[in-house]
């Protein structure tokens, strides 16, 4: 996310030549001016600079003009909040409606939106995208900064002065190897790129602690055989199109100490499978994921009764979670309710 200053560049070798000054300066002196430099530099953390999908992104300070793409995610939004940098963002069209975090869903809703027209991708395109005069433009996978999509591209970003980042295992907008460790490099890259990285590291010990917290108490355990699935969403031709198959719910799901029932039907995130193949499977436990749906909880219900042949009916055995399933700064939060669930007689 280079931040060129090419007129400060100018203008210092411009003086240099007027005054004669960078070449009659003593090397004693040379060498005082670079180790104050470089002091400033160490207290200041900059500058910063990430390989980001294999485009090296230079920071000089912390990014004051912040756009987040939709990108069907709130990974982003969410993790500049629980740094602290909500007050960094101009523009944002991330949004999923409820939160497992207390007043995350009103904080993310209290943000300006830009009050840009957005495009048929429902975001932002080019030209609006460029009149937000951002610093930092955040999206979820490569896809945000794809030309062919009506999105300005990196580059030409960088050619306005603006940073650009694409969020682990979005570079090429596969996320079915995603996994919880995923989060904490959004937020160190986060932190390193705000000058935040103590705030970061923070939230990442305190994820970390809860995890192995939960783990411990389910270790050993049978692991029952859950479904993933988001309530009354549609992404396929089948009767279940939104059953999760792999990605970062399948981790947030081993260290819940349960596995995913549906995990070999499909080689991307995500599944797309008939009433009779879902109807066919074993299924233990239910965990819900709600998308702007204000009652995920009766959406599960109503699968328990349409197969009451699964263990999962004859146990009611389900959970509704909401952004903490996601890549962000809350898995923690997910496994201990799923492990909850699983294993109530460890808790």
């Amino acid at each position: 996310m280079s931040k060129k200053r090419p007129v400060a560049i100018a203008l210092a070798g411009a003086l240099c030549l007027v005054t004669a000054a960078c070449a009659d300066s003593s090397t004693d002196k040379a060498d005082d001016t670079g180790d104050n430099a470089a002091a400033a530099a160490a207290k200041s953390g900059y500058p910063v600079t990430l390989d980001n999908c294999g485009v090296p992104e230079k920071f000089t300070k912390a990014p004051s003009r912040v756009v987040t793409m939709n990108g069907a995610s709130v990974a982003e939004v969410s993790t500049l909040l629980a740094l602290g940098l909500g007050d960094r963002i101009v523009a944002n069209q991330q949004s999923y409606g409820m939160s497992e975090v207390a007043g995350r869903a009103k904080a993310i809703k209290a943000l300006p939106n830009g009050d840009v027209k957005l495009n048929d991708a429902y975001d932002i395109p080019r030209e609006a995208m460029i009149g937000l005069r951002p610093d930092l433009v955040l999206s979820t996978t490569s896809y945000g900064f794809d030309e062919k999509n009506g999105f300005a591209t990196r580059e030409q970003l960088k050619g306005v002065g603006a940073g650009t980042y694409v969020s682990p295992q979005g570079c090429d907008q596969d996320t079915s190897k995603m996994t919880i460790a995923d989060s904490y490099t959004l937020l160190r890259d986060m932190g390193k790129v705000f000058n935040v990285s103590d705030r970061a590291e923070k939230l990442i010990t305190t994820s970390e602690k809860n995890i192995a917290g939960v783990s411990a108490k389910v270790k050993g355990e049978k692991q029952p055989k859950v479904m993933v699935l988001f309530s009354n969403m549609t992404m396929g031709g089948n009767d279940f199109s939104s059953v999760v198959a792999k990605g970062i719910y399948n981790d947030i799901l081993a260290k819940a100490g349960g596995s995913n029932a549906f995990e070999n039907a499909s080689k991307t995130s995500f599944a797309d499978l008939s009433k009779e193949k879902v109807a066919a499977t074993d299924v233990d436990a239910l965990v819900v994921i709600g998308y702007n749906d204000p009652n995920p909880a009766a959406y599960a219900k109503k699968l328990l009764k349409e197969f009451p042949q699964w263990p999962a009916a004859k146990n009611d055995k389900y959970v509704a979670v909401s952004d903490s399933m996601y890549l962000g700064p809350s898995n923690d939060l997910a496994v201990e309710k799923i492990a909850k669930m699983l294993h109530p007689d460890k808790f």
